[in-house]
């Protein structure tokens, strides 16, 4: 299999669930199309947004398969795993893998503290199972593991697979220290969505983010004026974006994303129990602030 190199928007869906609670096909199929008509370079399914933790062992397959096959090479596709075990992880590895995802997205969830040690053998372990690139995930916040630059940078250095990092800890810091220290030479994502634009000025070749969910092609309207050079023109559409980045990474991303959605008119039921949907008066408070940005856009011409 060709490798294709992972650049610019990684857009990620949601698992959209019909009024019975199973997935919903249909709406998944236009939510993707959305999201490469928006500008998206990638398509990742089954991260944060996408409620992989909430999904059974079918529910999970088939939104990856299905949404290889959707997909059907127009943009790449990364499926995220996340797993308190080496041994299901390496299960889903192996099945993302043989599906024909272009890359795998790894993060280590936590029960017990997990050494440097055992975080590496998790990923080493992977790599040996699967042919395809890995980006190493570090989302402390909901992992429970936090993963230092100079630790990540040696797994992509040691770990054959282990090619790209995600840093989604919120400190704009360790995407500087990431760029630093390897010159240049290992790409990483942001996937904190309030540091956008901070992240892609110390080096990020790209963003991880549900927002063009809901923002369209703003996302990456922001990513080419940051390429052209246009530093202004980059901040204002940024400034632009920010308070529904900051709502929607505040509210939880299942819940809010999935309220954006409905708002828009595509109906992708509610994030999944424990998880609870918006209030009303939080769902007019987003409504709200998806009508300025909308407003906005039509309004100024950069």
């Amino acid at each position: 299999m060709t490798k294709r190199t992972l650049t610019g928007i990684i857009a990620y869906t949601v698992t959209p669930f019909s009024s019975h609670e199973e997935v919903n096909l249909e709406a998944l199929n236009i939510l993707i199309d959305d999201l490469i008509d928006s500008g998206a370079d990638a398509i990742a399914a089954l991260g944060s947004a996408g409620e992989c933790a909430y999904l059974d062992d079918d529910e999970w397959a088939l939104v990856a398969s299905h949404t290889i096959e959707y997909v059907n090479g127009r943009v790449p596709v990364i499926i995220g795993i996340s797993e308190l075990t080496t041994k299901k992880a390496v299960s889903r590895a192996i099945f993302s893998n043989g599906l024909g995802a272009d890359a795998i997205m790894v993060s280590p969830f936590s029960y017990y503290r997990l050494s440097e040690d055992e975080i590496y053998e998790h990923y080493a372990t992977i790599s040996q199972a699967v042919s395809i690139p890995i980006m190493i995930y570090n989302n402390p916040a909901t992992c429970g593991v936090d993963m230092s630059p100079e630790f990540m940078l040696s797994m992509v250095n040691d770990i054959d697979n282990a090619t790209m990092i995600k840093e989604s800890s919120g400190d704009i810091q360790r995407m500087r220290k990431l760029q630093r220290l390897s010159k240049g030479s290992v790409p990483f994502f942001n996937g904190c969505n309030y540091l956008a634009l901070d992240a892609f000025n110390a080096g990020a070749v790209g963003w991880c983010t549900a927002a063009p969910c809901l923002l369209g092609s703003l996302p990456k309207r922001l990513l080419d004026e940051v390429n052209n050079g246009k530093a202004e023109i980059a901040k204002l559409l940024f400034e632009q974006q920010l308070p529904l980045l900051e709502f929607i990474v505040a509210g939880g991303l299942a819940s809010t994303v999935k309220a954006g959605l409905e708002i828009k008119g595509l109906s992708v039921g509610l994030a999944r129990r424990p998880l609870k949907p918006l209030t009303s008066d939080r769902k007019q408070a987003l409504k709200k602030i998806m009508t300025s940005i909308e407003s906005d856009k039509d309004d100024k011409h950069y």
